[in-house]
C-alpha cells in the first residue's frame, strides 16, 4: 500500500527539515512538499531532505498548494494520501492513527481533530473562529464536525479521485468536507496532538485571515 504525504509550504526554511525527517524516521518515503511561492530556502531545503518538490512560481495560498499536492499525490498512485502543515504543529506520529481508521474503519477522508484530543492548549481565539467555521461548514455540507480547520487530513484513493478544491485560502478545508459530503463519502475524525509556538501561530490564521475565511464561507453557504 503506497502512503504520499502532502505537505504545502510557504516560507518555511525553519522547520521543513525537521518535520521531512520526523515523517521520514516514522517510515514515509513518498512525501511531496509544494512551494508555494516561496522568498526563502523551502524548496532547496526540502530537496535536498530527499522528497518531491514541486514550487509555485508565485504564493497562491495554501488550498491552491494542496490541491497541487493531492493531484501529484493521484499521480504517482498513492493508495492513501495525507496532508500535513509544514509549521510543526501537527506531530508525524498522528498519521499512522489517520492511515489505521482509514483502513480499519473502511472511511474515505479521515481528520485529526485537534479538539479530540485532550491535554491539547489551544488559543482561544483558533477555538473560536474554527467553532464558527464549524457551524457554516454544517449549512455547506450538512455534518457537524469538531475540526473542519485542520490540515492534517487522510484520503483514500476513491476520495483522491472525486475531490476538487477550487478555493485557494483556508476555506478550501470546508470544501473538502462539502465535496466529501456530496460524493457521498465516508468522513471520520480521530484525535490528533498540536503543538503551538509563536511562530506556528504567526504562521497560521490570525484575526485578519480568520474574518476573510469565515466570510468567503459564508459568501460559499449563500451561492451553493
Amino acid at each position: 500500500m503506497k502512503i504520499v504525504l502532502v505537505i504545502p509550504a510557504y516560507n518555511e526554511e525553519e522547520h521543513i527539515r525537521s518535520l521531512i525527517v520526523s515523517c521520514q524516521l516514522m517510515g514515509y518515503r513518498d512525501i511531496v512538499v509544494v512551494d508555494d511561492g516561496s522568498t526563502d530556502s523551502t524548496a532547496r531545503i526540502a530537496q535536498n531532505a530527499g522528497t518531491i518538490v514541486l514550487s509555485h512560481v508565485i504564493n497562491r495560498g495554501v488550498g491552491a498548494a494542496t490541491q497541487t499536492g493531492l493531484r501529484a499525490a493521484q499521480l504517482l498512485g498513492a493508495d492513501i494520501t495525507v496532508t500535513i502543515d509544514a509549521d510543526g504543529q501537527h506531530q508525524a506520529r498522528d498519521i499512522k492513527k489517520l492511515v489505521d481508521a482509514l483502513i480499519e474503519h473502511k472511511k474515505d477522508v479521515v481528520i485529526g481533530s485537534r479538539f479530540l484530543q485532550h491535554g491539547n492548549e489551544i488559543p482561544w481565539l483558533r477555538k473560536f473562529f474554527n467553532s464558527i467555521a464549524n457551524i457554516i461548514t454544517f449549512f455547506l455540507a450538512g455534518i457537524y464536525l469538531t475540526d473542519t480547520q485542520s490540515g492534517l487530513k487522510a484520503f483514500s484513493k476513491k476520495a483522491l479521485e472525486l475531490i476538487q478544491i477550487t478555493a485557494n485560502g483556508y476555506e478550501f478545508s470546508s470544501e473538502i468536507i462539502r465535496e466529501a459530503q456530496y460524493y457521498r463519502l465516508r468522513i471520520e475524525e480521530v484525535s490528533a496532538s498540536v503543538v503551538y509556538t509563536p511562530y506556528s501561530l504567526s504562521k497560521g490564521q490570525n484575526l485578519a485571515t480568520g474574518i476573510t475565511t469565515i466570510f468567503k464561507l459564508i459568501i460559499r453557504t449563500i451561492m451553493r
